[in-house]
């Protein structure tokens, strides 16, 4: 198995409530990969305009992820039951498709029919039904097969592909005469076991959709002229990868069919890992390269594509302040806005961390109301959603960077009343700076925490909020425990925590990330609690026996604290350094 091919097997955990997609950039980032196919000279030939207008049609999308792809039933990952209340949720909020995400094998016989328990595939045409019956568009496919067992292609073929097959034909067939709003995809996020590398993983991509595409277009009625969509490897948007789907697509030379790649961020960003707290220029550019090059290896050429599935990896509802707030929805206005410039349709991947399908209420409205707004228009940010005071002593006057992004900024308010340009704050440029007369207001009694929270108003989209923070550096303290179990306590004063560098005496780096000081959010440490800051025991197993590592805890306000932890066997000794 290649490095790639064992970092992929990895991040298919059942249970996780966020998908892990962008693991597969850091293998982009960091592992040598095979050469990939050289990009296309002719390009594939342009599908019909139907298959055009269906896929914008299609924008926005919604994922009913972590629901019938969860194993081995619905509510197994934590969703509750699918209700027609549900669906008209999603349609009334703005959604013109869903993404309905099965897994087939957990619910199937087997050899030779591989027969698909029909209480399960009532299930899925049930809610396929119930969709469509909204008005929604249903992109249907085949999900965590993809590593449960069709990833096994390589070394058992004939047995991996006959399942395949017969396992298409029952879907084809059960849906043969569904709505033309029905969408097939082959596939969800291919990857292979045990190959020779990217040459043979093409190939046998290439046979699974050949067989996708035969099954289900001789299996007539509605199926004859079904839309239908195929991955690329691992979903993956890297040229070679596109490529060698744009000659899948030249031999297949239907007019009917769309293409599909996922998108999670930039990964170091979409985990915080390697110091990259912020949606900065380096997440953009990853964010339009993959971009421009969906769009001009198939979208210039009249081939519609899909982004499957995107958000960012680590955000997640019950882990809050991996990825900071305002970071959050720069990149989902910005990710928003340039799919809508390339013609990309997008399906939001949410697994319950957005929708909480229970009492059907966007669990952070604030965020759902970004992400919507980006669907139409663009909104004005700012270079940082927080101005930390000082809890005692002169309050100084703030400045903030304006990114107004095409629109015109329009003033600044508090508990619906606008703020006094002038007085208040004054604007030069795109300098937005906060006087120290008004953030003394707002202030009030100055105890820990958010005192005031800002509106920034902008001519179009929606408002940008600016947190008034009043904090101390934070205060660490002695603590002793195991490498099992240990917690660094905190009097965080307000404050918040945004990353941890490790290093060793020697100044070399110290943690589970050996290639960075600034370790994983979660997979180093974490901060959940205004009581302490853990450290995992992954981070304890990945040190030097009996040796110190100087820690050191940036926080949101600039503010840096060091603290040393040393291991000695299955004991850990923190001090404030």
């Amino acid at each position: 198995m290649t490095r790639l091919a064992r970092l992929l097997a990895r991040r298919h955990q059942p249970r996780r409530p966020v998908r892990r997609l962008a693991a597969l950039a850091l293998a982009i980032v960091l592992l040598p990969l095979t050469p990939m196919a050289a990009h296309a000279d002719t390009p594939p030939p342009s599908s019909t305009p139907a298959a055009r207008s269906m896929v914008a049609a299609m924008q926005p999308g919604w994922n009913m992820g972590n629901t019938y792809d969860a194993i081995p039933d619905e509510t197994s990952w934590g969703n509750p039951p699918v209700t027609q209340a549900l669906l008209k949720k999603v349609r009334s909020q703005g959604f013109k498709s869903i993404r309905l995400p099965v897994t087939w094998g957990i619910h199937q016989g087997g050899a030779p029919d591989y027969t698909i328990d029909p209480a399960w595939m009532a299930k899925v045409k049930q809610v396929a039904d119930w969709a469509q019956a909204e008005g929604l568009y249903v992109l249907l496919n085949m999900h965590h097969d993809s590593w449960m067992w069709v990833n096994n292609l390589a070394t058992d073929h004939d047995t991996v592909l006959a399942r395949y097959d017969a396992t298409w034909a029952q879907i084809a067939a059960t849906f043969r005469d569904a709505s033309p709003r029905l969408v097939f995809e082959s596939i969800n996020e291919p990857t292979f076991s045990g190959t020779s590398g990217d040459d043979e993983n093409y190939r046998l991509l290439k046979e699974l959709n050949s067989d996708f595409h035969r099954i289900v277009r001789a299996s007539g009625g509605k199926n004859a002229t079904r839309l239908l969509v195929l991955p690329t490897l691992y979903t993956n948007a890297d040229q070679g990868r596109l490529d060698a789907l744009a000659a899948e697509l030249t031999a297949l030379n239907d007019p009917m069919v769309a293409t599909t790649i996922h998108f999670y961020g930039w990964w170091p960003f979409s985990v915080n890992i390697a110091g990259y707290t912020r949606f900065d220029a380096t997440s953009e550019q990853d964010l339009t390269g993959t971009f421009d090059r969906a769009y001009e290896t198939f979208v210039a050429h009249g081939i519609p594509v899909i982004i499957g599935e995107y958000a960012l990896l680590a955000y997640d509802h019950n882990r809050p302040g991996i990825i900071e707030r305002g970071e959050q929805l720069k990149y989902f206005e910005f990710l928003g806005n340039y799919a809508r410039t390339r013609k990309l349709t997008t399906m939001l991947w949410d697994a319950g961390q957005f929708l909480n399908r229970n009492t059907l209420q966007w669990r952070d409205p604030q965020l759902f109301a970004q992400i919507k707004s980006s669907w139409t228009t663009r909104s004005g940010t700012a270079s940082s959603d927080q101005v930390f005071l000082p809890k005692s002593g002169a309050i100084t006057d703030r400045t903030l960077t304006l990114n107004p992004n095409t629109t015109n900024f329009q003033g600044l308010w508090y508990d619906g009343h606008e703020l006094a340009k002038g007085s208040d704050y004054t604007l030069s440029g795109n300098e937005l700076t906060l006087a120290s007369s008004a953030l003394t207001r707002l202030a009030g009694d100055r105890a820990y925490g958010v005192r005031a929270t800002l509106e920034a108003r902008f001519s179009r989209g929606v408002p940008w909020p600016i947190d008034v923070i009043s904090s101390d550096t934070p205060v660490l303290s002695n603590a002793t425990g195991t490498t099992d179990s240990y917690a660094v306590p905190t009097q965080f004063r307000g404050d918040l925590l945004a990353t941890m560098e490790a290093r060793y005496d020697d100044g070399s780096n110290a943690g589970p990330a050996s290639w960075t000081s600034y370790q994983q959010w979660d997979a180093a440490f974490s901060a959940y609690t205004g009581e302490a800051i853990k450290l995992t025991p992954a981070f304890f197993d990945s040190l030097k026996d009996d040796s110190t590592v100087t820690l050191t805890f940036h926080f949101w306000s600039g503010a840096t604290v060091t603290y040393q932890v040393t291991k000695f066997g299955n004991s850990v000794t923190g001090t404030t350094a």
